[in-house]
C-alpha cells in the first residue's frame, strides 16, 4: 500500500493502492507512519518526494472503513483521525527534512490536505483538489482547517470548503494553494528534479527553517524574532553553514552534509 525507495539522498514515499484511488485505510495509515519514521531516522535520507500511483493522488478515506467505524455504537470517526491523520499531518510537519509532494492525479478530502501540509507541492496540470468532506456531512480534517485558510485565505477555503468545487492545478497555481503545475508528461521529471535540487542543498538549515514556520503560526512577532535568533546561532553551528561559508571565500561549489 506504500511503497519506499531510498536513492541519491530522496526517499520517495509512493501511495500505492490504485484500485481505490489510493485511499486510506488503517493498514496504509500505519504503513504511512512508518514511513515518516523511517525518513526521520535515516541520516542518509536529505529529502522526500511523496506521490501516488495510478490515476488519483489520494482520494482520502477509504469510506468502506469508515462506515464500518460509524456505524459501531462503541466507535466514532475521531478514532479514523487519531489513528491516521493526525500523526501524517505532525509527522510532514515535524520531519526537519524537505518534503516535497508530487500531486499526479486527484488529491480529495484527507488527500487534499496531506499534500498541502507538505513543503513543496507541484502538481500534474491534469491533477484537481477537492475539499470533499461537505459532499458526505463531514469536516475537513488532516489540519485543512488550519492549513488551507493559511494557504489562500478564509473566504476562497470557506466557499472551496462548503462547495466542494474542484480547484484545477493552474488554478491552485494561481490561488497560492500550491507552487507550480507542469504537463504530465514532465511532471514527475520535474518533481524529480526538485527534490535532486534539495537533497544536495544545506537540508539541515531547511529543517530549523520548517521549525520557525511552524511556529510562527502562534507566535507573536517578538517571539517569533527570538525563536528566530536561537534558530540561527544552532544553524550558524552546522557543518553546512562552515561549509557554504569557505566555499563562497574559495570560489568553488559547497559540498553540503545536512549536518
Amino acid at each position: 500500500m506504500i511503497k519506499t525507495t531510498l536513492s541519491d539522498g530522496i526517499f520517495t514515499i509512493t501511495l500505492n493502492r490504485p484500485d481505490k484511488l489510493n485511499s486510506f485505510n488503517f493498514e496504509m495509515g500505519s504503513q504511512m507512519k512508518e514511513a515518516l519514521i523511517q525518513a526521520e531516522s535515516n541520516d542518509e535520507v536529505r529529502c522526500v518526494l511523496l506521490t501516488g500511483n495510478g490515476r488519483a493522488f489520494c482520494a482520502g478515506q477509504d469510506l468502506a472503513e469508515a462506515t464500518e467505524v460509524s456505524n459501531d455504537p462503541d466507535r466514532d470517526l475521531s478514532e479514523i483521525v487519531y489513528h491516521t491523520y493526525i500523526p501524517i499531518i505532525k509527522g510532514i510537519r515535524e520531519l526537519e527534512k524537505p518534503v516535497v509532494c508530487a500531486v499526479n492525479g486527484t488529491a480529495a478530502g484527507a488527500g487534499a490536505n496531506i499534500a498541502l501540509a507538505s513543503d513543496i507541492v507541484i502538481a500534474s496540470q491534469e491533477a484537481k483538489f477537492i475539499q470533499s468532506f461537505s459532499q458526505i456531512g463531514l469536516i475537513p480534517d488532516s489540519g485543512g482547517t488550519y492549513i488551507l485558510p493559511r494557504l489562500i485565505g478564509l473566504a476562497r477555503a470557506t466557499a472551496l470548503t462548503f462547495l466542494g468545487e474542484k480547484v484545477s492545478a493552474q488554478e491552485a497555481v494561481e490561488i497560492g494553494m500550491i507552487w507550480k503545475a507542469y504537463p504530465a508528461d514532465s511532471f514527475m521529471d520535474e518533481a524529480l528534479s526538485i527534490a535532486q535540487k534539495l537533497a544536495k542543498m544545506p537540508t539541515r538549515g531547511f529543517g530549523l527553517t520548517k521549525r520557525g514556520f511552524n511556529a510562527g503560526f502562534s507566535n507573536s512577532l517578538e517571539e517569533q524574532m527570538k525563536l528566530e535568533a536561537k534558530l540561527q546561532a544552532e544553524a550558524g553551528e552546522t557543518h553546512d553553514y562552515n561549509e557554504g561559508v569557505q566555499a563562497f571565500l574559495e570560489k568553488r561549489k559547497p559540498d553540503f552534509k545536512g549536518q
